[in-house]
């Protein structure tokens, strides 16, 4: 099946609706559409278009949609379909992520504890330049009356990128869209937007200073601290 062809079952769908509702619903609308073991989806660009979405959303049902069997990730391949018939497998595997999230959350604190060190000790200028553009979009965000959800992942993204592993790269973006919805609900909560800016600008001074140990106690503190907002380590 070509992706070219304008599909009435796609349809924009609201923004409230975060990943889990997008990949059920690109799950069943490759169901209705009959695609098989194989096929590939529409690229993500145009997914976001038609569900009404961004790339990032897309992006991290994508990735739920992979921990469950639904597809395949493939990096010049785009996604191909494993198993075309399991809305119901969705379902119960985003389930069973949401019961483990706290192994989760621990897990995302170890990966990104250790990016933060690794970023102080292998940062390049353009690693640097990212870092402080993700942290001006957010402080402009949030200026606008935003919650600086976008420039948040950006931050921590950027981060990652300096750390320079591509296997931690690959592991921190297998658990990105398991905790966005998280994320959400605590950049949500009053205040939090801020706080959350200060602390990631204490992450980037010690990345700068190329200071492992403050960076991975500040990384360490900053997702210890959105505890207290209800989620474990979720920004």
């Amino acid at each position: 099946m070509t992706s070219s062809t304008p599909d009435p079952h796609i349809r924009p769908i609201s923004r409230s609706r975060l990943y889990e509702q997008v990949a059920e619903k690109i799950v069943r609308w490759m169901t209705e559409s009959d695609l098989q073991p194989g096929d590939r989806l529409p690229p993500e660009r145009e997914l976001a278009a038609r569900l009404g979405v961004s790339r990032a959303t897309i992006s991290q049902a994508l990735v739920a949609m992979e921990v469950v069997g639904v597809v395949s990730v493939r990096q010049g391949d785009g996604v191909i379909v494993t198993d075309a018939a399991a809305e119901a497998q969705l379902v119960d595997g985003i389930g069973a992520n949401n019961q483990r999230m706290p192994d989760i959350l621990d897990a995302r604190d170890a990966i990104e504890t250790k990016n933060a060190a690794l970023a102080a000790a292998r940062h390049t200028d353009v690693d640097l330049d990212r870092i402080e553009a993700a942290l001006e979009a957010m402080a402009a965000d949030i200026a606008a009356g935003g919650h600086g959800i976008e420039a948040d992942e950006q931050f921590h993204d950027a981060v990652t990128q300096a750390a320079h592993s591509g296997l931690l790269a690959q592991m921190t973006s297998a658990i990105a869209g398991l905790i966005a919805d998280p994320r959400l609900e605590s950049l949500s909560r009053p205040g939090r937007p801020r706080a959350a800016l200060r602390q990631h600008q204490a992450i980037a001074q010690a990345i700068r200073a190329g200071d492992s140990k403050t960076a991975a106690r500040a990384m360490h503190r900053h997702l210890a601290d959105s505890a207290s907002t209800g989620h474990r380590g979720v920004e």
